[in-house]
This record gives C-alpha cells, sequence and structure tokens, in this order.
C-alpha cells in the first residue's frame, strides 16, 4: 500500500522524448549535408556557368564584330568598284545607268550612293529606286540628310571615315557609310546609304544582346528599335567610356547598367569608322539556371526533410515506447508494486534490458515479500537511512491459541506432506492478517512462528500518536473479523482445516527504530522495553479470557474511541507498579458486533475464567494478578 505521504508522487514529466532528439539530430544533419551539398554545387556550378557565361559573351561578340566589319568593308569594297567603273566610263551615260542599275540588282540593302565635296551639290548621286519604293520612303530625304552632315562630308572629304544612323531620317533602319574618295586628288567624300536589318538580325544570339555604336557614341544598330529610331546616343555611358579609355581592341567586365541591372559586358572596337560592336548578357539571366536548380535542390531537400521525420518518427516509437514501457514500470517498482510483466518485442539491446528489467522486478517482488514491502520501497528511495530514530509508536504482537497442537494433529494425520498442509493453511491465516497491518498503514516487522509482530508511527505516520494507535486497534479488530469469517463452517476436530484463534497485545511508547542488523543481512525493526511489554501483553491473553489486550500507555491515546473493559492490574517483573490492561471490545461508533465483553467471550466461544485461580506466571513467573 502507498502511504498517503507519497499520493502526491508524479512521474516525472519527459521534457525532451527520444523521438524529438532523433528528428532533431537527425533533421539537423540532414539539413547541414543537404546545405552544404547545395552550396557546394552552386558554388562551383556558378564558377563553371560564369567563365562559360563570360567565353560565351565574348564569342558572341566577336562573331558579331566580324560580322559588322565584313559587311562593312564588303559594302565599302563594292562602292568603291562602282565608283571606279562609272569614273572609267567616263562620258558614257548608259554605260553608267547599266553599271549602277547591276549594282543596285546585286546589292539591294543599298539605298543610294553619292560622291560629293563640301558646301557644294552632289557629284554624283545614285539612287536604288527599288529600295525606297519597298520601304515608302522618299528618295528626296537623301538630299536633306546630306545638306544635314555637310560638316560630315568635310571630315570624310579630308580623309576619315564616319557611320552615322539614318533612321531618324529616313523611318526605316538605315546606316551612312561616310568615306574619303579621292579619285584624281579632288578632295571628295563618298556616302553609301544601305539598310541595317540584315546586320541586326545576325545580331541577335538569344540571351546575348549585341548592338553597334558609331565613333561618337551614336547607336547605330540595337535590339531596340526605339533607341535607334530617337537617335540615343551612349557615349556618357559609364561602360563606353571604359571603352574608349581601353587601349585594348577588346575586353570584356562585369558592370552595372543605367537600369541597376547588372552586365557581362563585351566590346570590339571595329577597324572602320571607329565604331565598335558591344555584346551584353544579364547577370541574372546567366545564373537562372543555377537559381532554379538552387530552388529544386530546396525543395527536394524539404520534402526529403519531412519524409526523414516521418520514417524517424516511425522508428523513433520503436525506441522511445519500449523504453516508456520500462519507465512505467520503474514507477511502478518506485511505488512499491513489484508485480510487473514485462514482454520484450524488439531484437535489440532494448529487448535484453527489457529481460533484466522482468527478471529485476521478479526479484524485488521475492525480494518484498521476504521483508516489508514498504519499507523495501522507502529503503530503496533512500528515505531510511541506516541508524536508529526514536519513534513514539504502537507495537503490536499476535499469537495462534494452541498453535503447537494443532501442528501435531497435522502430523499424526497427514504425515510426510504435513508440512506443505501446515504452510498453506498457515499463509492463508498470515495473508488476511498482513492484509488487515497494511490497510491501516501498519509495517509488518517480522514473523516469529505463527507470531506476527508490526508497529504504527515508525516507518511513517499518520499524523500522530493516537491516529497510530487507533490506526493499530483497528487492524486488530479488522483481524477479529477477518478470523470470524475465515472459521466460518470449520470444526474445532478438523485436522486438516481447523479453526484459528488469536491472541493480540498492544503497547505504546518511546521506541528505537531503524535497519538493524550485519552487512550480509539487516532489517527494519524496533527494540525497546515498549516492545517487550506488547509481547508479554499479548502473553495474557489466555489467562484473562480475551482476544485484544491494551496497556495503559496505549488505552490512554483510544480511550475515547473504543468500547473497553479494565482488567485486573499485572504486575510485570522489572516493572514496580502494577500494570494496567483493558480488553478490546469494539468502537465506539461500531454499528454490528459485541457491547461487552460477556457478548465479545460468547461471540468467540471464549469460556470466562476464574481470574483467582489463574496462574500467569506459569512459564517464568513473569505476571502476578492483583494488588
Amino acid at each position: 500500500m502507498e502511504h498517503k505521504k507519497d499520493k502526491g508522487r508524479k512521474a516525472a514529466q519527459i521534457r525532451y522524448p527520444i523521438g524529438l532528439k532523433l528528428v532533431v539530430i537527425i533533421s539537423m544533419l540532414l539539413l547541414l549535408s543537404l546545405s552544404l551539398i547545395t552550396t557546394l554545387v552552386s558554388v562551383m556550378v556558378s564558377n563553371d556557368v560564369r567563365i562559360t557565361a563570360e567565353d560565351n559573351n565574348l564569342n558572341t561578340n566577336s562573331r558579331s564584330a566580324a560580322e559588322a566589319e565584313t559587311v562593312l568593308n564588303s559594302i565599302r569594297s563594292n562602292t568603291l568598284v562602282l565608283l571606279d567603273t562609272l569614273a572609267a566610263a567616263g562620258n558614257s551615260p548608259a554605260l553608267s545607268r547599266q553599271a549602277a542599275a547591276f549594282f543596285f540588282e546585286r546589292n539591294q540593302d543599298v539605298a543610294a550612293i553619292v560622291v560629293a565635296v563640301p558646301d557644294s551639290p552632289p557629284s554624283t548621286l545614285l539612287i536604288n529606286d527599288r529600295f525606297f519604293l519597298a520601304n515608302a520612303v522618299d528618295s528626296a530625304l537623301v538630299d536633306s540628310f546630306l545638306a544635314a552632315s555637310d560638316g560630315i562630308i568635310e571630315r570624310a572629304a579630308a580623309g576619315e571615315t564616319l557611320i552615322l544612323n539614318g533612321m531618324p531620317v529616313f523611318g526605316v533602319p538605315l546606316l551612312v557609310l561616310f568615306y574619303p574618295w579621292n579619285e584624281g586628288g579632288s578632295g571628295e567624300a563618298a556616302a553609301v546609304f544601305f539598310s541595317s536589318e540584315s546586320l541586326s538580325e545576325s545580331f541577335e544570339t538569344g540571351a546575348n544582346s549585341s548592338y553597334m555604336i558609331g565613333g561618337e557614341g551614336d547607336v547605330l544598330i540595337h535590339p531596340e528599335h526605339d533607341l535607334v529610331r530617337a537617335g540615343a546616343n551612349f557615349e556618357n555611358q559609364d561602360f563606353i567610356r571604359a571603352m574608349r579609355e581601353n587601349p585594348g581592341e577588346s575586353m570584356q567586365r562585369l558592370y552595372t547598367g543605367e537600369d541597376g541591372r547588372r552586365y557581362f559586358g563585351a566590346f570590339t572596337k571595329l577597324s572602320l569608322a571607329n565604331a565598335a560592336v558591344i555584346t551584353n548578357v544579364e547577370y541574372e539571366v546567366v545564373f537562372e539556371g543555377i537559381r532554379a536548380t538552387t530552388r529544386r535542390n530546396i525543395y527536394l531537400t524539404v520534402v526529403v526533410l519531412l519524409a526523414s521525420v516521418i520514417f524517424i518518427r516511425i522508428f523513433s516509437e520503436t525506441i522511445s515506447k519500449p523504453l516508456r514501457v520500462l519507465a512505467g514500470a520503474a514507477e511502478r517498482i518506485e511505488g512499491g508494486f513489484f508485480d510487473i510483466a514485462l514482454e520484450p518485442k524488439t531484437r535489440d539491446e532494448i529487448e535484453t534490458l527489457t529481460v533484466s528489467f522482468d527478471r529485476m522486478a521478479k526479484a524485488l517482488g521475492i525480494f518484498g515479500r521476504f521483508t516489508n514491502r514498504e519499507i523495501a520501497v522507502r529503503a530503496m528511495r533512500g528515505e531510511i537511512k541506516p541508524g536508529g530514530l526514536p519513534k513514539h509508536a504502537t507495537i503490536f504482537f499476535s499469537d495462534i491459541r494452541n498453535f503447537t497442537a494443532k501442528s501435531e494433529n497435522f502430523t499424526r494425520e497427514f504425515g510426510e506432506n504435513a508440512s506443505d498442509m501446515i504452510v498453506y493453511w498457515l499463509n492463508d491465516y498470515l495473508t488476511r492478517m498482513v492484509d488487515c497491518v497494511a490497510k491501516t498503514g501498519g509495517v509488518v516487522d517480522k514473523f516469529i512462528g505463527d507470531a506476527v509482530m508490526a508497529h504504527w508511527g515508525t516507518a511513517y505516520s499518520s499524523g500522530s500518536v493516537a491516529e497510530d494507535a487507533l490506526n493499530c486497534l483497528k487492524a486488530a479488530l479488522m483481524m477479529r473479523s477477518a478470523l470470524l469469517e475465515m472459521n466460518r463452517g470449520r470444526r474445532e476436530d478438523d485436522p486438516g482445516n481447523p479453526p484459528i484463534h488469536i491472541g493480540c497485545g498492544i503497547n505504546t511508547g518511546i521506541v528505537t527504530a531503524g535497519q538493524i542488523g550485519s552487512d550480509q543481512r539487516m532489517e527494519y525493526t524496533v527494540i525497546g522495553d515498549p516492545v517487550n511489554l506488547a509481547s508479554r501483553t499479548e502473553a495474557l491473553n489466555k489467562a484473562l479470557g480475551t482476544d485484544i489486550l491494551i496497556t495503559e500507555n496505549t488505552w490512554q491515546f483510544v480511550a475515547g474511541s473504543l468500547i473497553t473493559e479494565e482488567m485486573p492490574p499485572v504486575t510485570v517483573k522489572g516493572k514496580e507498579k502494577p500494570l494496567r490492561l483493558f480488553a478490546v471490545v469494539n468502537l465506539k461508533d461500531a454499528r454490528e458486533g459485541p457491547g461487552t465483553l460477556a457478548e465479545l467471550r460468547e461471540l468467540l466461544g471464549i469460556t470466562p475464567p476464574d481470574l483467582n485461580a489463574v496462574d500467569t506466571g506459569a512459564e517464568e513467573k513473569k505476571y502476578k494478578i492483583g494488588g
């Protein structure tokens, strides 16, 4: 029985279950490993992607620049051949027209060819009417353009090669190439008007964006045609200034554009007209694939992590569940309940631990039977320390009447089987008696043959000496009732299952309680004169015709709760004053049972003794009735 002092004990709260620890640890390992792998892959791949992107951008720029230079040189060369042919034709207009028509047939992108000197009308003006008709453009705009470009003609006549954007004037993608025409040292300049559409198409290469600027920073070709149409100029942009300042013919660098975005920019300076081709690829576009892969890796990590958490949670149950069972069993053992059946279900170390724990529980159960269970539990918890302590306790002794004669009857009747019969009969009796002690908070000290020794207020107390004493009396009265129930139907002459009658002696006083014994064997018991007096009181029951006798020391604590009758005083050896004894009849508030000693004797079948003829000192002359 758990004492009420221990009823408030609660199972220790598990703050960090094994399942949670496994989930946290393995999740951290997974996150760390997957994050490290993702980071390493991203870093290494990013480096490779950057190198590849830069190489690709530079190669694209080189191809675009080569294409632009080829187109410009081809147009320049072809027009020079035409002009040379026209110069050779001299005064043959028909031959000149035929040569021009043949040229425009072969070079349909050329809109016009002009030869002029500064501040003078053109000396030669060849118009490709088919081009202007096809693009719905007025050919008269050529004159307007030349009139606005007089300074350019002067520079070209002086030896410069220049290229201008004609789209703001003509409304269609058109470039104008100015270069010196010095036939015969005339100081003239030639101008070729040609479409830039085919060249623009060759600049379009997916993520890489190429464009061309002239010597003054004018945008000549650009994927965004509105910039060309508006006559945009990039000369003041940081990248363009860096290109102009760089002595090399080509270069690549990472820069931030006017829109705030970062670009890998490559340029190649053309050998003609101081123009340049620039190729860009946006930084974010280059690494978009890596970011997408990283996102997929993160999603995969989350999926793997969730799957791992579920798996670990399920797996951890195979560990934590058996451990919870063991923890519950340990709590029961700590509470003094050793009757535990554990069934191992795993094939691992936990199974070994479970088997060992089950054996330990059974061993403790056996140990608890050989000793007092409550004392064993309290000693296990460390609540009972070695050494003795003074306790104001109530001591109880009981003994079976005529046990020796009954044992001899067993032997005569059953022979070799007598021992088993006696033990079975006696164990049935002791089980009922011990149960009465346990239910009232007492401690069974020991069994002395058929005698029982118990005490209250030692290992633990109900709160006061009076309550402990009253609990002891309640236990004795419960024993009386248990015996009446057990003896019902038994016959006095039954040698195999005779009725049992006992005498109980109870005394209260200050005793020494503690663990007494040797290193090999130790028991929790009480010693002192009150113990001896309780034993001697028990021995007087037969002589006085009673079943429960208490001393005055006990009576003074329980008199208000019991019906008692005082017996003649007894002088105990070693005591100067006679000892007052009281026969316990019943509880005052009992609804049934005897109300007087005479009724009690009739109930128990006790013949009232002649107290004047009783010799209470027949064994050791320890007692004397009367004054």
